[in-house]
């Protein structure tokens, strides 16, 4: 009994420390187990979400960081140069822009006024500022002369018809071989008009020009005795002649006082405010009122020399130009001396004045024959 009892006990001892160990291990499994199912369960999903988001975050990072560099950086290198070029280009277009615009600006610019002259003068400073530029224009001009070649009222009137719509050297050219052949009015009021035509054919407008000389010369065969007139009522009766043509025949021929209004002086006159007019007849009178009657032939001269040598009607030569002091319009063409120097025409250029035989006293070479 008592064997049995210490076996059993034995037994019973064993099964409690069996229990005990069992127990022991229990609890940690069971700590592991139960809790893993109750409390933990969600711990470990959110750790694991948090695992698999630290996880897959740096993968994001990683792989765009990786490739971000490896893209962009040719990316970027050319936009760089390419911004560098582009900011270049704008630079020197600015730059450009700004040279352009300072030109624009110094030509618009009007150029200063030179000294001596008033904005606003009055009736009496005018004609006193005119009577200087005449004078000014005498001592640059002593030799002013009517710049068409001629021996005889006739051979001035003819060529002076001529004139129109061309130049006194292209008329100088082409009249020796035209009085050649037809000297006196007679001769060239009974020329065969084709004939006539084809001699005055360099001056231009051939056939109207033809048509005037035919009907002129008749006229002073018929009605003057073949004479050439002497006053302006009688010229300009004349075919193709109008009060221009007879003042520069009675200025020239006859010694009659006369205002010769081309387009040189009428285009001067106005620039130096004589006149405000178009009309040749009323820039005639206009200047008539400012000027003495012994003074008008000469003056014409003089106008008409300045404006076909310095103040031309596209570009003057203000730089250059010796009534600069007492013109209104100074500062309308070039104002550099040096760049002025070089539009000056005919002797002021260095160049032939337009007549083949000019006057003794001429500065310049006379002008080569036509085709020479």
């Amino acid at each position: 009994m008592t064997t049995k009892k210490t076996a059993a006990e034995k037994t019973t001892a064993e099964k409690p420390a069996k229990k005990a160990a069992t127990k022991k291990v229990a609890p940690a499994g069971k700590a592991a187990a139960e809790p893993a199912t109750a409390e933990a369960a969600p711990a470990r999903k959110t750790a694991a979400k948090k695992a698999a988001a630290k996880k897959t975050a740096p993968a994001k990072k990683a792989t765009p960081t990786k490739a971000t560099p490896t893209k962009a950086t040719p990316t970027k290198a050319t936009p760089t140069k390419t911004s560098a070029t582009k900011t270049s280009a704008a630079k020197k277009a600015t730059a450009a822009k700004k040279a352009t615009a300072k030109k624009a600006a110094a030509k618009k610019s009007p150029a200063p006024k030179p000294p001596g002259f008033a904005k606003r003068e009055s009736r009496a400073a005018m004609v006193k500022r005119a009577h200087a530029i005449n004078e000014v224009l005498a001592e640059t001009y002593p030799y002013a002369h009517p710049e068409l070649d001629f021996e005889d009222p006739f051979q001035l009137l003819v060529a002076t018809v001529l004139s129109a719509q061309t130049t006194d050297l292209r008329v100088n050219q082409t009249t020796p071989a035209l009085f050649a052949k037809y000297p006196t009015p007679e001769d060239m009021a009974a020329a065969v008009p084709e004939e006539l035509e084809e001699l005055i054919r360099p001056t231009g407008f051939f056939r109207a020009k033809a048509r005037s000389l035919l009907g002129l010369s008749a006229a002073l065969r018929d009605d003057f005795d073949g004479e050439v007139p002497a006053t302006v009522d009688a010229l300009v009766k004349l075919p193709g002649v109008g009060r221009k043509t007879a003042f520069v025949v009675l200025g020239n021929a006859f010694g009659v006082p006369g205002i010769t209004v081309d387009t040189h002086f009428g285009r001067l006159a106005r620039r130096w405010k004589w006149t405000t007019s178009e009309d040749p007849v009323k820039v005639e009178s206009d200047v008539a009122a400012i000027f003495e009657p012994s003074e008008w032939t000469m003056l014409s001269h003089r106008v008409i020399f300045h404006g076909r040598r310095i103040c031309h009607s596209r570009r003057p030569a203000c730089g250059a130009c010796p009534v600069a002091p007492l013109c209104p319009s100074y500062g309308e063409g070039e104002t550099d001396p040096d760049k002025a120097k070089k539009l000056l025409k005919y002797e002021k250029g260095g160049m032939p004045g337009q007549r083949l035989k000019p006057p003794a006293d001429f500065p310049g070479p006379p002008a080569p024959p036509l085709g020479g």
